[in-house]
């Protein structure tokens, strides 16, 4: 698709109550909550002042000309507010730390009516906000401390500049207690794999691709506990959603701490928080873990969402979920979560974007379809997007398409919530489209 040149103001707005003093210096003002959806707190109604910033509107500006653009611009003088069709995908990592809490304050401002925490657990059995069990060595400066880095599960291999082996470590989360996971800085998703030391590996620039950012990794981002992300989500007014992560380490852990505990402790630290199951979106990409919610407590089953990456998995791992899908459906699952690529497909003899067999198949078994993540992907302009846009590469090829493709899985695939790394986009589209 060729770029419009046409013009759009692009400009920050918001609504909601003026500016009150706040803890987190200002980034978001709390209201009392005024209640709402799913009987629970109200995004709409959560007092954040949302403010979009200026990507939205260069994404609209970049579609070609066209009936989606121009609904699009007809939006851009807002208002705006938050939307529970805009899930922060590990708070807004596009430019923020992933999992810290200042990601997670701004995919809050940002419009995010749920916010992520993906699980895992450390040596003293508590959970954590962290994308992996096993990623501290790229995703936080624990490299940084010698005392945590001595346990890591695979200490620091320097570079070898004779064999090409590149530098590497393994950190997890279970390697340390809560309280030494709480000392560490999150950083932006980075690795310098021709590190010849240790503060080469965990530099804060390292590898980061060049259309995220730094900008916001200099100071040291707060990393948090699920308690702490609840806490700090429930003062917003927002919701949840919960991913039990794959664990990297030998079930059970420490001889007695089985998978099934981990699942129920997950849904334990959420009742004792006394957070509503209608406002907690539980996930994993174990069955096992979806089948545990269903049949141990049914009221937080009944949104826990199956994430499906099978296709990745194996060559006929994408007919194989298709043909599973009235299975599934059967056997009590209500939610289905794919990634983008599984629900679009390209019909090239018209030139157009349309919904996949995957898509076809969920809908006809009464699933709820979620997808993840816009925004993950680099430029459109580089190899039509790479891997969420595989399909449709040969059709996408400017950042603008974006909003194609959303609206394709919103109004044709009938998504009914997306995953972002950068929720003013989804929240932008959401609220043009009236989805709350």
């Amino acid at each position: 698709m060729v770029a419009s040149q046409s013009l759009l103001a692009a400009a920050s707005f918001a609504i909601g109550a003026s500016a009150l003093p706040s803890p987190w210096g200002g980034w978001w003002s709390p209201r009392p909550n005024q209640g709402g959806y799913g009987g629970s707190a109200a995004a709409s109604g959560s007092g954040i002042n949302v403010q979009l910033g200026p990507r939205p509107f260069y994404l609209v500006n970049n579609m070609d000309n066209g009936t989606l653009k121009d609904k699009l611009e007809s939006c851009s003088n807002g208002p705006f507010k938050t939307s529970s069709f805009s899930i922060s995908h590990r708070g807004a990592p596009l430019m923020f730390p992933e999992h810290s809490k200042q990601g997670y304050i701004a995919a809050a401002r940002m419009g995010a009516g749920i916010i992520e925490c993906d699980v895992s657990f450390t040596s003293d059995r508590e959970l954590v906000c962290r994308h992996s069990n096993c990623d501290l060595q790229y995703t936080t400066n624990i490299l940084a401390n010698p005392e945590l880095a001595a346990k890591c599960s695979e200490p620091f291999v320097p570079y070898n500049n004779v064999t090409g082996e590149p530098a590497s470590a393994k950190c997890c989360t279970s390697d340390i207690t809560l309280a030494e996971f709480k000392g560490l800085c999150a950083e932006m998703e980075a690795t310098t794999f021709n590190a010849l030391n240790v503060s080469d590996h965990f530099g804060r620039i390292g590898d980061t691709p060049d259309w995220r950012t730094n900008m916001y990794a200099y100071s040291c981002a707060e990393t948090m506990s699920l308690k702490e992300q609840i806490a700090l989500v429930e003062s917003m007014g927002l919701n949840f959603t919960a991913e039990a992560k794959t664990p990297e380490v030998p079930m059970p852990f420490q001889g007695d701490y089985t998978q099934e505990d981990f699942a129920q402790q997950i849904v334990d630290t959420f009742v004792d928080a006394g957070i509503d199951p209608s406002r907690v979106w539980l996930q994993s990409f174990l069955p096992d873990d979806i089948f545990y919610w269903l049949a141990q407590d049914n009221a937080f089953g009944e949104q826990a969402v199956y994430l499906d990456e099978r296709a990745d998995l194996t060559a006929d791992g994408y007919d194989v979920a298709v043909a599973s899908l009235p299975d599934l459906a059967a056997r009590g699952v209500k939610i289905i979560s794919p990634s983008i690529w599984q629900l679009v497909t390209a019909d090239n003899a018209t030139g157009t974007i349309i919904p996949s067999s995957y898509a076809i198949a969920a809908n006809e078994a009464g699933l709820e379809i979620i997808t993840w993540s816009f925004e993950r992907s680099g430029p459109l302009e580089v190899e039509g997007g790479g891997y969420y846009y595989t399909g449709v590469n040969n059709i996408v090829n400017n950042d603008g398409d974006e909003f194609y493709v959303i609206d394709v899985v919103t109004q044709q695939a009938n998504v009914t919530k997306i995953f972002a790394d950068w929720a003013a986009t989804i929240t932008y589209y959401a609220n043009c489209m009236g989805l709350e």
